[in-house]
């Protein structure tokens, strides 16, 4: 099977696998999101529906492991890690779950996908426990933004896809495109699922397939960067919408005492939605993924630009955008 077969069949089972599970969850009240004064929709609408990347995603996975596409390790590493997440995010999607034991989760995945891939990225000479400290932390706010940027219609699916085809064309960049498969395998599933996602929404991700794309994405960007480690910080800018918009607001709210567990709904993206409409601020990050970070992630992939240098230009804009939409700014 090739690789575009196999992303057409991911697709498609992401695709069909949605649709059940918005008919399933239209039979009763628990998984229907009801619009309150923290809500960026304004009609009842199921959710739920990332269950079916993270199983369609899965089984490209285990496909890849069993052509020997991927290693054991590495598909022991990714579909543990997302596996576990994705199952406390469906706990929660369908009751509560304290926010202690989800965090607990969050790092215990993300520790078992570090020691399966091997380990922290290098960074800069610095020692292995050095890695670990930073590595650790970063994979689980990586995957807790992930959660906070699923606010409005397709934007969370949106930002899988281009991050998924944009991580392929990193690795082509740097003559290893056969190890793009996992990202691959996200994007088609992330593909699927938007197919029901785009605004308007007919059925939302919930908190099982936010968390496990996060974590997942931070995986397939440190199996990247062990590769090369110019691909470490390609993919922070690849990733750069996510990270200002979400870091700026909780730093915003940190700032002004809020409790920073709580439901809001004040990140830029949020703030825009709601002068402009879902579709529009979607494809403007579309948009800011594909024409601004992709060509920067590229040059650094390409050792055309320094990293220091790129992230400094690719985030200068973005860090003005959030500051113009009042990330974290108190909701009136």
């Amino acid at each position: 099977m090739t690789m575009a077969v196999l992303g057409l069949v991911v697709a498609w089972v992401a695709w069909a696998m949605t649709g059940w599970v918005r008919a399933y969850a239209l039979r009763g009240e628990r998984l229907i999101d009801r619009p309150n004064s923290r809500s960026s929709h304004t009609r009842p609408t199921p959710r739920g529906g990332g269950v079916a990347i993270v199983l369609s995603a899965l089984g490209g996975l285990v496909w890849l492991v069993a052509v020997g596409r991927m290693t054991v390790a590495e598909g022991a590493a990714l579909g543990g890690g997302g596996l576990a997440v994705a199952a406390i995010g469906f706990l929660d999607d369908h009751g509560h779950v304290a926010a202690r034991w989800r965090l607990a989760v969050h790092f215990l995945a993300a520790g078992w996908m570090m020691v399966w891939l091997g380990g922290p990225p290098p960074l800069g000479g610095l020692p292995g426990w050095a890695g670990w400290l930073v590595g650790l932390p970063a994979l689980v706010w990586l995957l807790n933004l992930y959660n906070f940027m699923d606010g409005i219609d397709g934007i969370a699916g949106g930002e899988a896809v281009c991050a998924g085809v944009s991580g392929v064309a990193l690795l082509a960049m740097v003559g290893a495109p056969e190890r793009a498969d996992a990202a691959w395998v996200i994007a088609a599933a992330a593909a699927g699922f938007l197919v029901w996602n785009a605004p308007p929404a007919r059925i939302f991700m919930g908190d099982a397939g936010s968390g496990f794309l996060g974590l997942i994405l931070g995986g397939v960007a440190l199996q990247a960067a062990l590769l090369d480690d110019r691909l470490l910080w390609a993919w922070l800018i690849l990733l750069g919408a996510f990270i200002t918009d979400a870091s700026f607001t909780l730093l915003h709210r940190l700032l002004r005492g809020e409790r920073i567990y709580e439901a809001h709904r004040s990140h830029a993206y949020q703030w825009a939605a709601r002068r402009h409409g879902h579709r529009p601020v979607t494809l403007a990050v579309v948009g800011i993924n594909l024409l601004w970070l992709l060509p920067w992630a590229l040059a650094v992939a390409g050792g055309v630009v320094t990293p220091a240098l790129a992230i400094l230009i690719a985030y200068l804009p973005l860090v003005a955008l959030v500051w113009r939409w009042k990330a974290g700014s108190a909701e009136s």
